[in-house]
């Protein structure tokens, strides 16, 4: 994909002084031989950088207990940071950029320059320049959404108010304040972007890689869920299926796994965003056992780890992104996320046959026919646990079970002690442990004093 970037390292008196300056060292420049940004479509093209905007986090993938082996090679293979991560270290990285941190706020800034500038750019119709704004604010929520739920606590409506989250910055502005914004006012700005853009957005994106109403709506979903109001996730995530509810149905790449939808002609698919580093994804054990026979997404979408050709592992492995040549894993929403999310809802209240019903929906696109077996409860309980087990089945890989499991460790019911193995030593993560809030950057709070680190 062509591609025209507008956003460069600006020099701040000294190499060094701009290489530290954190989330404010990107601003917007003129590069040599390219031009400043004019016309709607100069604004337009930022968006449509794959290798900008698609790139999400890859921390929570290892610190998910659904990453990992015990197995010395493979765990000698990882990055100190990866490394870090995996065993929820008091620090992540040390003196080096943050590389999930500095993704989403060059994203951020991306999206600031975009919603600031386009409605006085040139030579596009009003309706372009605001289609264009529109979809930077749903880039820059998407953006915040994970960072608030990588750097700050859970949302707690009591306590949100005052739960420190991320800066939260707003205006493309290389001096801004950098003092962490409340949990309550970063969901907010999130949910503000979202509402905003979403009627003014097509039903569907000429790419995915651009937001539309469906992808906003998703986003919407996904955030309000993650607040704990499930109501409005339940029609949140029902406005999103009602744009878009084609599901791949597995059955017919069973023999043909090569013939798979690569990632921009994926029909479930709401918003191109990938898990932003190259992770070997080595499945925990305990994962792989919830597969049941006849699980396509087991056959499909896993490998044997002696697959990884350059670190091994026993076990298995996730193998999707070798059949669709995804840069990793997709962690933007997608069909099956908003089923599960209205399933959950559903199951929460009091929606029982509803939520089975969902289940059973997605299930029998996923498993062989000879061994799919319809769902059936009238307990709500049971509805919810099988809709929660689905969804680690479902979104294995991409990061986002450990937001679940923050959240459901609010929930005594739910609650996991999650306990491994690295290089012969064994770490416990607990529930509603500090760790599972990654530190600020060290290197962040070095050159802005006014970040206050999270409690280790």
């Amino acid at each position: 994909m062509s591609t025209i970037k507008q956003l460069l390292y600006i020099t701040l008196g000294s190499a060094s002084l701009l290489w530290n300056t954190g989330c404010r060292s990107y601003v917007e420049v003129n590069p040599q031989g390219k031009r400043a940004l004019v016309n709607t479509t100069d604004y337009q093209l930022l968006l449509q950088s794959d290798n900008d905007m698609a790139p999400s986090f890859s921390f929570p993938v290892y610190a998910a207990d659904d990453y990992g082996v015990s197995y010395d090679p493979f765990e000698n293979s990882m990055l100190t940071a990866q490394a870090n991560a995996y065993i929820w270290a008091e620090t992540i990285v040390a003196e080096a950029d943050d590389p999930d941190w500095t993704r989403f706020y060059k994203q951020i800034y991306t999206c600031n320059t975009i919603i600031e500038g386009v409605r006085s750019s040139q030579g596009g119709t009003t309706q372009q320049k605001e289609v264009v704004r529109s979809q930077a604010l749903v880039h820059r929520a998407y953006a915040y959404l994970m960072l608030v739920n990588g750097y700050a606590r859970q949302y707690e409506k009591a306590t949100a108010a005052t739960a420190p989250g991320v800066p939260l910055l707003l205006k493309p502005d290389l001096f801004a304040s950098l003092n962490r914004a409340s949990v309550q006012a970063v969901y907010d700005q999130i949910m503000a972007d979202l509402k905003e853009a979403a009627p003014v957005l097509p039903t569907q994106a000429t790419i995915t890689l651009l937001p539309s109403s469906t992808a906003a709506y998703a986003l919407m979903a996904r955030a309000s869920l993650y607040m704990g109001a499930y109501a409005n996730a339940a029609a949140y995530a029902d406005s999103a299926l009602s744009r878009q509810s084609t599901l791949l149905d597995l059955k017919v790449y069973a023999g043909s796994p090569s013939t798979m939808p690569t990632v921009y002609k994926d029909p479930e698919i709401m918003l191109v965003k990938n898990v932003g580093a190259s992770v070997t994804y080595a499945l925990n054990p305990d994962l792989v056992k919830l597969f049941e026979t006849g699980d396509l997404r087991y056959d499909l979408y896993t490998a044997d780890g002696s697959s990884f050709q350059w670190s091994s592992f026993p076990g298995r492995g996730y193998w999707r992104t070798r059949l669709t040549l995804a840069s990793g894993a997709y962690t933007g929403p997608g069909v099956g996320e908003m089923m599960l999310t209205l399933a959950e809802c559903d199951a929460r209240t009091g929606k029982t046959a509803e939520a089975v019903s969902l289940l059973n929906k997605l299930r029998e696109k996923r498993f062989t026919a000879a061994d799919y077996v319809a769902l059936d409860t009238n307990d709500a309980e049971e509805a919810l646990r099988l809709v929660l087990t689905e969804r680690r089945r479902e979104l294995m890989a991409s990061g986002l079970r450990w937001f679940d499991q923050k959240r459901l460790n609010l929930d005594p019911k739910y609650t996991v002690t999650v306990s491994r193995t690295y290089r012969g030593q064994t770490y416990t993560l607990t529930p509603n442990s500090n760790r599972y809030v990654f530190p600020i950057p060290a290197k962040n709070i070095q050159f802005n004093p006014e970040l206050a680190q999270n409690p280790r």
